[in-house]
């Protein structure tokens, strides 16, 4: 019987010089427990005075989570924040009631550039939505990473495999970056509910299923899984406990179709924060609904 109950494709995205693969929200899943975006970024080669402008935009009721394999990305916040992100650090940013935000590559682009990440979206529970926005940056040699029988694993977010990670988080969950040896194999716990592996490489198995590169697997319930690996591979793991159903629109996911009304005409009106010696910003998609009105078509419910 197979271990595997979906089998996620993703849809491929155009971000304007590179290529993005979505896999969450997806047609056939929304989520994976606290999961509602999955990303994989690249990998992208920029040539010289080429890279990444992603202008400011705004965020409500959840947490972004960024993770390079390569490259260099820069944050800019409506808190101030400028932090650089490198390879094996987290930058981790809690929208909670409202922040803005940039991703740029670096100014200094005199040269080739290569872009390789997973960004993720964490939704929170209903009490922490509205929290105080915050963004903090954690640097890749604070963050767990151990080794057995040829496996590298690395604990980005939460709790897995009996270690704690120390970014802060606000529901039971676990997100890993797990690299195997050819002929090496890992087994996942069943600590939680929900679970899944997207397949950054090729050369993977789930229980001896072949595991086709660059898709999410979402498992059963309950019981080990194994991950092996016939050649060198990587993969991302992720899962957690549920935190209810959420609606999405745009950049907005919230537990409220009205609070993501509201965020919309917030947005149109110019009342998010600005970041700071920034002047761009990405203009609200489409039509304004009036106040208290809800499309369905628009306004997407996720569970």
């Amino acid at each position: 019987m197979s271990t595997i109950s979906q089998l996620l494709k993703p849809h491929i995205m155009d971000l304007g010089g590179f290529k993005a693969r979505r896999s969450l929200p997806h047609e056939h899943r929304q989520m994976v427990g606290p999961f509602i975006f999955f990303d994989h970024l690249g990998p992208a080669i920029f040539p010289p005075g080429k890279g990444v402008d992603v202008r400011p935009h705004p965020h409500i009721n959840l947490a972004t989570v960024t993770y390079l394999f390569e490259g260099v990305l820069l944050h800019r916040d409506s808190l101030g924040s400028v932090q650089e992100i490198l390879p094996g650090a987290v930058n981790w940013m809690t929208a909670g009631r409202g922040i803005v935000h940039s991703e740029r590559s670096p100014s200094d682009r005199d040269r080739e550039a290569t872009l390789h990440a997973i960004q993720i979206w964490v939704v929170l529970p209903q009490e922490h939505e509205e929290t105080e926005p915050w963004f903090r940056h954690y640097p890749a040699e604070d963050l767990p990473v151990w080794s057995e029988n040829g496996v590298t694993i690395t604990l980005i977010a939460g709790q897995a495999c009996d270690r704690s990670s120390p970014v802060e988080t606000f529901s039971p969950m676990f997100y890993l970056d797990v690299l195997l040896q050819p002929e090496t194999r890992f087994v996942l716990p069943d600590n939680y509910s929900e679970r899944a592996v997207y397949s950054v490489t090729e050369g993977l198995s789930i229980n001896g299923e072949p595991l086709e590169q660059h898709r999410l697997a979402v498992l059963e319930s309950g019981g080990s899984i194994e991950i092996a690996s016939s050649t060198q591979a990587r993969c991302i793991v992720i899962g957690g406990e549920s935190v209810g159903k959420r609606y999405k629109w745009w950049n907005f996911v919230s537990s409220s179709p009205e609070r993501i009304e509201q965020a919309k005409r917030d947005w149109q009106e110019g009342l998010f924060g600005k970041v700071p010696d920034e002047t761009e910003f990405i203009p609200l998609p489409g039509e304004i609904l009036e106040p208290g009105k809800v499309q369905s078509d628009e306004v997407q419910p996720l569970s």
